[in-house]
């Protein structure tokens, strides 16, 4: 019993919030526009701060993990190329594998797992070494299978088409290189091994920031909550939706407990098997001519489900004494 309410405890506040997020949408107290300048002020500012800030606080001379950013890295790249190399061998509709891939690997790492992360343990802990490890892989993947499975139909002949890809490439990879989030990460690793410490009024405006990264990004995520999309394609969306919450967890969080994590390292690793698809997808599923509609719908029941699942894994993991 101890076990199952420490677990409701950990996700169901998390929910609650975005919750009121999709309420005061539908009662005009916020808008789309709201939703999206506020999404923009999380990823570029609130977030990286957050980040930033507990990295720099942290000992990373005595904390960093070689085992566990090598296994995250790992992993994520094993999720990918597996659930790339099924599609294509199982789905028959080509317009839907770069967005099904997509959605299927891609966690919601950076705002879900530190939202999780902070509520059970008061700290993101090892989230931002999960996040050095797996974010920057989650959209160099994106970018390969969304360019290489794009609409046929919406590129020109064979020439041109190969010239977008190359484009594309390369405007992940300064997208990647100038990420906030990726940023702030290195600056707060810098900081924390160059021992580094700062005035009492730096601390305290950082902190004030930081503290606006969870609540804020949840709001959004709510309220940019649209339940109708779920219903569209539903096949290929269970499916994936499965694979994100369930199937890969069940796979490799049995590999990450043989090979001694626990506590926030395991907590860690399961926000990256197992968080809900996030929203990103939908946004470059849209930008780069793929299934957008398949991308929303996975987005919206994955995180409409995740409540429920994390619920488990997070009780599981509580019960077997592994976090």
């Amino acid at each position: 019993m101890d076990s199952f309410l420490y677990s409701i405890n950990a996700t169901v506040p998390i929910f609650l919030v975005m919750i009121v997020g999709w309420v005061i949408k539908q009662l005009g107290v916020i808008d789309d526009h709201f939703a999206n300048v506020a999404n923009k002020y999380v990823f570029k500012v609130a977030l990286p701060v957050l980040l930033f800030r507990d990295l720099a606080a942290a000992d990373f001379k005595s904390q960093f993990d070689v085992k566990f950013v090598l296994y995250c890295m790992i992993v994520t790249t094993i999720m990918f190329s597996g659930i790339w190399i099924c599609t294509e061998i199982f789905m028959k509709d080509d317009t839907q594998k770069g967005a099904f891939v997509q959605a299927s690997f891609r966690s919601s790492a950076a705002i879900l797992g530190m939202a999780f992360i902070q509520n059970m343990y008061q700290s993101t802990g090892m989230a931002p070494l999960m996040i050095v490890a797996a974010v920057p892989l989650f959209n160099i993947f994106s970018v390969i299978v969304l360019t290489f499975k794009a609409h046929p139909e919406c590129h020109g002949n064979t020439e041109e088409q190969s010239t977008d890809k190359k484009e594309n490439i390369k405007k992940a990879c300064f997208n990647i290189a100038t990420n906030p989030i990726i940023i702030g990460i290195v600056l707060g690793l810098l900081s924390s091994l160059a021992g580094l410490r700062y005035p009492v009024i730096i601390n305290k405006t950082i902190n004030n920031i930081a503290q606006t990264a969870t609540p804020v990004a949840l709001i959004c995520i709510g309220a940019s909550f649209e339940g109708k999309k779920a219903i569209k394609k539903i096949k290929p969306t269970v499916i994936a939706t499965f694979l994100k919450l369930v199937g890969l967890a069940a796979i490799f969080l049995p590999i990450a407990v043989k090979m001694g994590f626990r506590n926030q390292e395991l907590m860690a690793i399961l926000i990256m098997l197992a968080s809900p698809s996030t929203v990103t997808c939908f946004v470059m599923a849209k930008g780069m001519d793929n299934d957008e509609v398949l991308s929303s719908s996975i987005v919206v029941l994955t995180t409409l489900l995740s409540s429920v699942t994390l619920t488990a894994w997070i009780f599981i993991l509580r019960n077997f004494g592994l976090i």
